[in-house]
């Protein structure tokens, strides 16, 4: 290449994840509801994505749609799910079930309910573990959990979910998930039942996981004061289409959407914010 040749721009990197013209619906006894209606999103390697929204604006059944784990009442009219450059629609059962396990990681809203009640920690964990040939030894495992900042993890491993809090249940079901090296994690609302101080210290656990590992994260989220901390971008849904997206300070700080404009002035502490900045 010569001085004066321009330089050829470097390809883009596939999209982890990448939904093009997505509608789907809800069909039940009342009638049907539409549920998205022509959603295009493109989710980076390594992208830490926000998708926020009130209840009922999609947002939960665009997180389903990623891994093929919509309820037996939505079904998708129109459009396509790439994973992994894979279109779902195209995959048999198996071939779905091979790519949560391996590629796909969530983590639940209610970390109790995702817990076996009459199993122990460490029984858990082997079973999870196991079929990925991934260590079983009690070692291993007391690694794994202080890996998620649990103290005492030799201690845990011989709990019942019934005796851990809200926040262990949670570092638990993360460890179980990141054990796997999954490529994408999605997380619906995943301290919505965590007190203040715990839904932060959890938040930072994801974050700093992630981060480390180049995990593509797609967070579920009412909160925005902890999306505008933590996303790179930021997803604003309203009645099943996307309104608004871009730059997470962008969005926040300049909204253009007035549906978003309407939700980032209900932000905690919004009023507060902006009565300083108007005494600069």
């Amino acid at each position: 290449m010569t001085a004066n040749a321009p330089a050829v721009p470097a390809a883009p990197a596939a999209a982890a994840v990448s939904l093009s013209g997505l509608s789907a619906e809800y069909r039940t006894r009342l009638g049907v509801t539409r549920a998205l209606d022509g959603i295009d999103l493109d989710v980076a390697p390594g992208e830490l994505l926000a998708i926020v929204g009130e209840s009922g604006s999609g947002k939960s059944t665009v997180s389903a749609a990623m891994g093929r784990m919509l309820p037996r009442a939505c079904h998708i009219t129109s459009g396509s799910v790439r994973v992994l450059g894979k279109d779902l629609a195209g995959l048999g059962p198996e071939a779905i079930r091979a790519l949560r396990r391996e590629s796909l990681g969530f983590i639940p809203q209610d970390p109790i309910a995702s817990l076996d009640p009459t199993m122990r920690i460490r029984r858990q964990l082997e079973l999870a573990l196991r079929p990925l040939g991934r260590p079983t030894d009690r070692a291993s495992l007391a690694e794994l959990l202080a890996r998620v900042k649990i103290l005492e993890p030799e201690r845990v491993l011989k709990l019942y979910p019934h005796e851990v809090s809200g926040g262990m249940a949670q570092r638990i079901a993360i460890a179980l998930t990141m054990a796997r090296e999954p490529e994408i994690l999605i997380a619906d609302e995943p301290t919505a039942s965590l007190d203040s101080q715990v839904r932060d210290e959890i938040l930072t656990l994801i974050v700093d996981l992630v981060q480390r590992s180049g995990t593509s994260l797609i967070w579920i989220s009412h909160d925005l004061g902890a999306v505008r901390r933590w996303c790179d971008r930021v997803v604003v849904m309203h009645q099943g289409r996307i309104v608004e997206e871009g730059p997470t300070a962008r969005v926040l700080d300049d909204p253009r959407a007035e549906y978003t404009r309407t939700l980032v002035a209900a932000m905690p502490g919004r009023a507060d914010l902006a009565a300083k900045e108007a005494e600069r």
